[in-house]
């Protein structure tokens, strides 16, 4: 099922349709400012689990996608220092590798002691977030070879409709992921140089 949803003014009426299939453990694909991602609710274990099969892994390392910095420090520890760079940085096309709290269940994390973080510079994704009520966990869509499957949504509709409930289409995407910063250490260190250029 393809929705089309538009970034300069989010449709309350499709946002609640999507909030839906998230709340019955649905899995949906979401554009973000990057690349398109994977996306179901953190307090979802059925979905999450459905998204771990889809993916192939067992390992998978998924983010957690907020509206804002706010309900980031609500399952995360965010210092003086931590806060300063994300407000200078988000929203953006980062990943902050942050040290998450209780709050994150134990399926989300599958034994990792480290939460990527996204707040991305994208509308419709926040805005989902935001109806949601919660955090989206997401991993991304990738394809070595064919990039258009990854950047238009009727095609990763066309690849993934038999394995996911909804795509979003908030128009073409990026084929370029973001760049990943670990901010559990003294200093930010950038594991990966993507689309973003840290502040």
């Amino acid at each position: 099922m393809l929705t089309k949803i538009y970034a300069e003014n989010p449709s309350e009426r499709e946002l609640s349709r999507v909030v839906a299939v998230l709340e019955h453990d649905g899995v949906i694909v979401c554009p973000t400012d990057s690349v398109y991602a994977f996306a179901c609710s953190i307090r979802s274990a059925r979905a999450i689990e459905r998204l771990r099969r889809m993916l192939g892994k067992s390992e998978t390392r998924f983010s957690a996608l907020f509206p804002d910095i706010a309900r980031v420090a609500e399952y995360c520890r965010v210092d003086n220092a931590v806060f300063r760079v994300l407000k200078r940085n988000l929203p953006g096309p980062f990943t902050f590798i942050l040290t998450p709290l209780s709050q994150v269940p134990d399926k989300a994390l599958a034994r990792r002691r480290t939460l990527g973080v996204r707040i991305p510079d994208h509308a419709v994704a926040r805005a989902v977030a935001e109806a949601l009520g919660a955090p989206l966990l997401v991993a991304s869509v990738h394809d070595d070879c064919e990039t258009e499957y990854t950047t238009d949504p009727e095609l990763i509709a066309e690849r993934y409709g038999d394995r996911i409930d909804l795509v979003i289409d908030g128009g073409p995407g990026n084929s370029v992921p973001t760049t990943v910063v670990d901010l559990t250490q003294d200093e930010p260190l950038v594991l990966r140089e993507g689309r973003g250029e840290l502040a």
